[in-house]
């Protein structure tokens, strides 16, 4: 329990779920049904929103300890328990999740018109299943959560998605599940080391380097395929293509996020030494992937696998920013994991906004949009400007110190890395050309109507947001500031301990 001994983190997890089950009690005719399981699932995410914002307004920032933390034994003869808590880098992630889930059932309002009801149910379970990832104290808990994920978002993309969407949901749960394998084998590994999944327990292992190689071979698998990294990020622009709006938004915005943040809670501080040891692997990856999907983004005429390409490019930069090791680095890392989640699933946002209208994504279709939709015009510039780093917006300062950390590690990588902030602008820019400001490409052009009241409320918080990380960085950067020096120091320790050894 926390401090005050409200379970707020199970309700937070588990609330969701509730709404689902609420659900499936709804009955009357079809469009009864549909209208009743948009309100319940609406009504249900926006209280879990209201919700994590206490933990935005309670959290200390001035301490690195988990908090909001409750734990129970489940099986204490096995050393497992249900432990759930969250630190200044987790707290902003459960944040995320919750802003996101209400405004992707609010994006598809109009758009989803068969089986809502099963629709709502499976973005309420995501819904679970992201908050119980981001907040596991519990090693094995992480694991059903980090794999549980898969199930709501391979039936989003498989039944809701594109013409190709059965292909793209096996080929994203296929990558994942069999990545994910590893992983569990490293899981079953500590647990027989440690006597215990907990988290905190584990950090208090001191793992052979010969053994630490193994396992961060077996967490780098699952973590890189969920970033996703050269050369398995194949899956991802498959997915976001055939997947609907909402879904698109929170792949995007959440899920890229959980391998990366896999390597931030396990592989970091607890494989220290393999993970200074692979980090050159992670630098050549982690540049190739930055240079290579611009460069494949350039070719590209689906604005959703332009924009998934581009993701994995500024993932790419995440991973940088990570295995610098120093507090640069980590902190525009974390930062940039954030706003990417913001500025990316606004993007997807901007794509099913003139897709609703037109149905389709090819970018020869558009021309001239912005001559009938001021407004929408603005703001997908709004959100271009920031995918690009522009000073000023969300994707800037997590970029910068990126580059300032890594550029402390070596100068080369730095400048490798930094093609993207040259790469980025070229394909963007493109594309907002094309769509926004072309000739009118169809007839059908001249008649779009431009945002809609309900889009108005969709795009607003993302905007704030947007303008927010990149005016006062600061209010976000405080909330890991200590969680990011106590990574480091932990690092630090264990690193100095064989040289200590070898004395």
């Amino acid at each position: 329990m926390n401090a005050a001994g409200f379970p707020l983190l199970t309700l937070l997890t588990f609330l969701p779920l509730v709404g689902a089950g609420i659900l499936l009690f709804i009955r009357g005719e079809e469009a009864v049904v549909a209208a009743n399981a948009r309100w319940t699932a609406l009504w249900t995410s926006l209280i879990v929103f209201a919700l994590s914002l206490i933990l935005w307004f309670s959290f200390d920032k001035s301490t690195a300890e988990f908090q909001f933390v409750e734990l129970h034994q489940w099986m204490p003869e096995f050393g497992l328990s249900y432990h759930l808590g969250v630190d200044g880098i987790s707290v902003l992630f459960v944040l995320l999740a919750t802003l996101l889930t209400p405004i992707c059932i609010l994006a598809s309002w109009e758009s989803v018109q068969s089986r809502v009801r099963e629709y709502m149910i499976a973005f309420l379970v995501l819904e679970t299943m992201m908050i119980g990832m981001f907040s596991s104290m519990d090693m094995l808990m992480f694991y059903i959560f980090f794999e549980g994920v898969l199930i709501p978002m391979f039936l989003i993309i498989g039944v809701w998605g594109g013409q190709r969407r059965v292909y793209a949901a096996y080929k994203l749960f296929l990558y994942t599940l069999l990545g994910s394998l590893l992983m569990l084998l490293a899981v079953l590994t500590l647990w027989y080391m440690a006597g215990s999944t907990s988290i905190p327990e584990l950090f208090k292992l001191q793992i052979a380097p010969s053994l630490q190689v193994w396992l961060f071979l077996a967490f780098f698998v699952s973590f890189a395929v969920k970033v996703p990294m050269w050369p398995v990020h194949t899956w991802l622009p498959d997915a976001h293509v055939e997947a609907p709006t909402a879904g698109s938004v929170i792949l995007a915005g959440v899920l890229l996020k959980m391998g990366a943040y896999g390597f931030l809670r396990f592989s970091l501080p607890l494989l220290p030494q393999a993970t200074e040891w692979f980090a050159p692997f992670i630098f050549t990856l982690s540049i190739v992937a930055v240079i290579y999907t611009s460069l494949v983004a350039m070719a590209q005429e689906d604005m959703k696998k332009l924009i998934a390409y581009s993701s994995v490019a500024h993932m790419g930069i995440v991973t940088l920013g990570i295995f610098s090791m120093n507090h640069q680095g980590l902190s525009g890392a974390i930062f940039q994991m954030l706003s990417h989640g913001v500025v990316a699933g606004a993007l997807f946002l901007c794509v099913g906004v003139v897709y609703d209208r037109v149905h389709s994504r090819e970018i020869a279709r558009y021309g001239g949009v912005a001559k009938v939709m001021p407004v929408y015009g603005a703001l997908f510039m709004l959100f271009t400007m920031a995918s690009v780093a522009l000073p000023g917006t969300a994707g800037f300062p997590g970029e910068f110190l990126v580059l300032v950390g890594i550029w402390q590690v070596n100068p080369w990588i730095a400048f490798f890395g930094a093609t993207g902030m040259i790469l980025g602008p070229c394909y963007m820019l493109w594309l907002y050309r094309r769509v926004l400001f072309s000739k009118l490409a169809k007839p059908e052009i001249k008649a779009l109507l431009d945002l809609s009241p309900r889009e108005y409320v969709t795009f607003a918080p993302l905007i704030v947001l947007t303008l927010w990380m990149g005016i006062y960085p600061s209010s976000f950067l405080s909330f890991f500031e200590a969680s990011v020096a106590a990574l480091l120091a932990r690092h630090e320790a264990a690193m100095a301990l064989p040289r200590l050894a070898g004395m």
